[in-house]
């Protein structure tokens, strides 16, 4: 078994740099289909929180995966004008289905929130005695 060593404040001092949520976090991920890589952006709390409100939201929880994933896929840029006038989109967002299937939608929508610290199917915060 592993020792837990208990965080201490001279910890946390000592090695701020290690200890400090990091905001410009980026990560690349491969969409089998195309062959090809994007880079997504780690989403500020307030789009996680906008993206679940969405989620359970009747009227709008088919949106927020397309919602979270067209904020934060920093490459290639989604949001560029010119690219949603070539596949004319109605809405920005509906870039995202038009270039992505369904499946990968909700696969790079769980990158998105895993960089942020939600959904991840192994919990990194767990209960000490487990």
């Amino acid at each position: 078994m592993v020792e837990i060593k208990k965080l201490t404040l001279t910890d946390i001092i000592k090695n701020k740099e290690k200890y400090q949520v990091k905001d410009d976090v980026t990560e690349d991920l491969i969409i089998d289909r195309l062959g090809v890589s994007i880079t997504i952006r780690k989403p500020e709390r307030s789009l996680c929180l906008e993206t679940i409100q969405m989620a359970h939201d009747p009227n709008q929880a088919d949106k927020s995966n397309n919602f979270v994933v067209y904020n934060s896929v920093v490459e290639p840029n989604l949001k560029d004008k010119e690219l949603q006038k070539e596949f004319k989109c109605v809405e920005p967002t509906d870039i995202v289905e038009k270039l992505f299937d369904p499946g990968e939608v909700d696969e790079i929508a769980k990158a998105c929130f895993a960089l942020s610290g939600y959904g991840n199917s192994v919990s990194k915060v767990k209960d000490l005695k487990n």
